[in-house]
């Protein structure tokens, strides 16, 4: 005997396919949002972490920021007491320029050249005066330049020639002339010295005029 089934078995197994599939496609689906939900709150947490570090340090930036401001200002103040300490410094050293300066155009003045009248400003000074013929001017130039530690770069302005009435029938030619120089600190003195002192192969002569210079700064 011969058995026919009759029931719709084809559409039965596709059904059941069908619902297989959706069930598993519901589940992955399920699964992916689990876990982007997941990854979520955790790139969420990291994101917070890392905003919490910002935070910490653009408050601590703000800090330092303040701090350098501070020491800046401090920096300010101590060179600006460093400027007033160095001003009195250097007045209570300029006490004794003009004697220096005297003492020096005493000592390095040829015979024969005459200081008319001298004015100092600030480390510069004027000299006029009359020699007895240009040599006289160029020895003076001589030991402006070489031989004084408190005098230095001497200038010749001018030199026009004239003449002097010693009797009414005795006229002399001499030579009027004006130069500049400039008159050295204390201070410059000893770094003079000092380098003079410290250089190899030092001449006698140069260090026995530092050691001249250094005891004048102390009067």
């Amino acid at each position: 005997m011969i058995l026919i089934n009759l029931l719709p078995h084809r559409e039965a197994a596709r059904k059941r396919r069908r619902e297989a599939f959706f069930a598993s496609l519901g589940a992955a689906a399920l699964c992916g949002g689990v876990i982007a939900g997941g990854m979520y709150l955790w790139y969420a947490a990291q994101i917070s972490d890392q905003q919490g570090k910002n935070q910490l340090l653009q408050t601590e930036i703000v800090k330092l920021e303040g701090q350098i401001k501070e020491i800046s200002t401090l920096q300010q103040e101590i060179a600006a007491l460093r400027a007033r300490q160095q001003a009195v410094e250097d007045l209570q050293a300029d006490r004794n320029m003009p004697v220096h300066l005297l003492n020096e155009l005493v000592r390095q003045l040829p015979d024969g050249v005459y200081i008319s009248s001298l004015k100092q400003d600030n480390q510069v000074v004027t000299l006029v005066g009359t020699a007895q013929s240009n040599e006289r001017v160029s020895e003076l130039l001589r030991n402006l330049s070489n031989n004084s530690p408190w005098l230095t770069r001497p200038e010749l302005v001018e030199i026009v020639a004239g003449s002097v009435a010693l009797s009414p029938r005795d006229q002399r030619r001499v030579a009027n002339f004006n130069m500049k120089v400039r008159l050295l600190r204390s201070s410059e003195v000893q770094k003079a010295a000092a380098s003079a002192a410290s250089a190899p192969g030092v001449a006698p002569a140069a260090s026995a005029s530092a050691a001249a210079a250094a005891p004048a700064n102390k009067t």
